[in-house]
């Protein structure tokens, strides 16, 4: 579950409102100077942080280990599984824990809105989850690290609201170096590339069509919350879904349960970490600045690059990381204008 972790809840407006009230100001006074955080507040920060990398970058490296090495083809199954893990930690982390205060459904128009999310958000983890079949993470990550620009074409397609001219120009690299990461991908494969680009254009759908939906003061619902609702949602559109078109699902998990016997742990652990990574968003995203999130977030998916490349050993050349890095700067270079002109 990538910001491009395939998981992530939050939208543009949902950062906002979650990045409320964490400065605190001192000194009562006319000074307004922001105070300075503490040791153990610093290193709280590094701690969420630190979850927040590894969760992010462990359900996507174990998704892909599952899917291509370890002969569990099964995708749909697999978002399913990770679905029912964020549905029972939702509920157990927001009912007893607390975790945040637990906001009801107030119409069917808002569980109608929230169940049409729930539709978006299934195929985007789906054709994510199908992509790391065929492509190598570090191209994966490559190609989801366009979804500013897909962002951008849903915000003007269902809004006509313009940004300036050089937000949109700052778009070019982010496209130009997909292009280029694309024809120096030794592994290139176009069935996983067109899935992997439909899973991120989704993706950016979702947070559009959230920002829309779900716009009304009483109809808000922050990412924990939202995730709590479209969960048991997206279990109930997966199951079906798996049983036609994975038939055979069962009799192979069962059978690699007997071949591997740490495979019901693997699930297990691989469903966990995608609502770990789900949860840790949530709080970094509280404790830190939008600006913060937004470096953290384009580094995080250098790491994952990395990483993948050492675990792996898939091969890289110079020409594919030559562009997924003009993605990534095109990246950070449309996340600063948009602060700059908003």
């Amino acid at each position: 579950m990538s910001s491009h972790s395939s998981y992530s809840m939050r939208s543009k407006g949902t950062i906002e409102n979650e990045n409320k009230g964490t400065s605190k100001e001192i000194g009562g006074g006319k000074s307004g100077k922001m105070a300075t955080p503490n040791n153990k507040e610093n290193m709280f920060i590094c701690f969420l942080v630190s979850l927040w990398y590894s969760s992010n970058i462990g359900v996507i490296l174990l998704n892909k280990y599952l899917l291509s090495n370890y002969g569990f083809k099964f995708p749909i199954f697999l978002t399913m599984c990770h679905m029912s893990a964020c549905a029972v930690f939702s509920y157990i982390s927001i009912v007893f824990f607390k975790v945040v205060p637990q906001q009801m459904i107030k119409s069917r128009s808002q569980f109608i809105k929230i169940a049409t999310l729930s539709i978006v958000f299934c195929g985007s983890v789906v054709g994510g989850n199908i992509s790391l079949r065929y492509l190598a993470v570090s191209f994966n990550q490559a190609v989801g690290a366009t979804t500013p620009f897909f962002t951008a074409v849903f915000a003007y397609l269902a809004t006509f609201k313009r940004e300036a001219w050089i937000t949109y120009a700052a778009l070019v690299p982010v496209v130009a170096g997909v292009v280029i990461a694309s024809g120096g991908e030794p592994g290139f494969h176009l069935f996983g590339f067109i899935m992997c680009l439909s899973a991120t254009a989704a993706r950016a759908f979702k947070s559009v069509l959230q920002s829309i939906l779900l716009s009304s003061e009483g109809e808000k619902l922050n990412s924990m919350n939202l995730l709590l609702y479209m969960s048991p949602i997206a279990v109930i559109l997966l199951l079906p879904a798996a049983l036609i078109m994975e038939p055979n699902v069962l009799d192979v998990t069962i059978s690699l349960g007997r071949e591997h016997k740490f495979m019901g742990v693997l699930l297990f652990l691989n469903s966990a970490t995608a609502y770990a990574a789900n949860l840790t968003n949530f709080l970094v995203t509280k404790h830190t600045s939008a600006l913060t999130l937004q470096v953290l977030g384009n580094a995080k998916g250098a790491v994952a690059v990395v990483i993948s490349i050492l675990l792996f050993r898939n091969p890289v050349t110079f020409i594919g990381m030559a562009g997924y890095s003009v993605t990534v700067m095109g990246v950070a270079a449309y996340g600063e204008t948009k602060r700059r002109f908003r």
